[in-house]
């Protein structure tokens, strides 16, 4: 299942992970596109569906962006400069995608963004630019030369008259020509230029951090609505100062010691991230069942070894937590003690889950009523 060809996990982890590019020849070998550029471009049409066209000259505009949902006819009255067609969250909607990610789980699954597919047909591209991201670039069909420079940041120039982030100076460094089956990873901030050899799709494995405003921002709101937040400050020892404009010194370690008190209860720190780290990209994509399940049902679904899946669009983690583990999924936590505490990783680690293992939890009669909720909810299902 290893898509790092005869490189090992811990080198790739040690030496290219957030550092360098890697290309990688055959990642998976035989690979057969689980998707046309006509469903691609059906899906685009989608309003539950993000999507977007990158032109390279509109009208004489450099490099335009046009958002979807698109109509069938658009695809029709496109202009004759190159283009490329980006479809997000593609193994949110694709199964058969979904079930790629399964060879990226070296990597933490808090991480995963989503996959990308971009179909261009011959001379599209979406220009030279740079991601805050970590991404695998996975050649499922046709042909693409990829030119990679060096880092960038903020203050790279750019091209102007463009809502994307094209380099007006891309320099290249090295250059390869990608077929099916041929991956190249690329860590953070590194330019790169993408252009199809005839009609292509490509899929961008993304994987994501979030920005330190991201989680003060998050965190901060976090603790807003846990019981104690209403609390005052209290100056009951208050002295008569000088001068009433004077902010005292007494005031400002008040106020660093309740933002350490915050900062410094790692469980609170651990369960807000846990939950913020698996919400769901797309509100409606996991949605509750119209006609819940009862725990008999779920029992029979899973003595009968049906595949069980995560929803596409779940997100799933945990951690242990002293004498408990905590279970994330779609952003609510439930804790787990004694023995339950098996039933976390066995949901965590893969897209299918192992009904085997899953079918000895389910005698506890808490386990089956919280994975009856978790199908109800819609973030498991049977696949069958």
């Amino acid at each position: 299942m290893s898509v790092l060809g005869d490189l090992s996990i811990e080198t790739f982890l040690r030496d290219y992970w957030q550092k360098r590019p890697l290309l990688i020849r055959q990642a998976i070998p035989d690979l057969v596109s689980p998707i046309s550029a006509d469903e691609l471009a059906g899906l685009a049409c989608e309003e539950n569906v993000e999507a977007r066209i990158v032109i390279e000259n509109d009208n004489g505009k450099p490099w335009q962006l046009r958002h979807g949902p698109f109509d069938e006819s658009h695809f029709e009255k496109l202009p004759d400069s190159p283009w490329t067609l980006l479809v997000q969250g593609l193994d949110h909607w694709v199964p058969e995608v979904a079930e790629l990610l399964d060879r990226f789980r070296f990597i933490p699954n808090w991480r995963l963004d989503d996959i990308m597919a971009s179909y261009a047909p011959d001379g599209g591209s979406v220009g030279p630019h740079f991601d805050y991201y970590d991404v695998f670039l996975l050649q499922v069909e046709g042909r693409r030369r990829w030119q990679v420079g060096g880092n960038c940041d903020s203050h790279s120039p750019r091209l102007s008259g463009t809502p994307l982030r094209i380099l007006s100076d891309f320099q290249p460094d090295e250059e390869w020509v990608l077929e099916p089956g041929d991956m190249l990873y690329l860590p953070p901030q590194v330019a790169h230029w993408g252009v199809a050899e005839g009609d292509c799709i490509t899929f961008s494995v993304g994987f994501r951090s979030p920005t330190h405003e991201e989680i003060i921002t998050s965190f901060s709101d976090y603790c807003c609505h846990q019981e104690d937040s209403e609390r005052h400050l209290e100056d009951r020892d208050l002295r008569l100062q000088d001068n009433p404009g004077r902010i005292d010194t007494q005031v400002l370690d008040d106020l660093e010691a309740i933002i350490r008190e915050k900062l410094l209860d790692r469980r609170q720190l651990t369960l807000w991230f846990g939950q913020f780290s698996t919400e769901p990209k797309h509100e409606d994509i996991v949605i509750p069942l119209d006609e819940p399940w009862s725990d008999q049902d779920i029992r029979e679904l899973i003595d009968s070894g049906a595949p069980i899946c995560w929803n596409e669009g779940s997100r799933f983690a945990y951690h242990d937590l002293g004498d408990e583990t905590a279970l994330f999924v779609d952003g609510e936590r439930y804790l787990l003690r004694g023995e339950a505490r098996e039933l976390a990783p066995l949901l965590c680690r893969r897209y299918e889950v192992d009904t085997e293992q899953l079918a000895r939890l389910i005698d506890d009669q808490a386990l089956l009523e919280l994975v009856t909720l978790l199908f109800n909810q819609g973030s498991l299902y049977d696949a069958s």
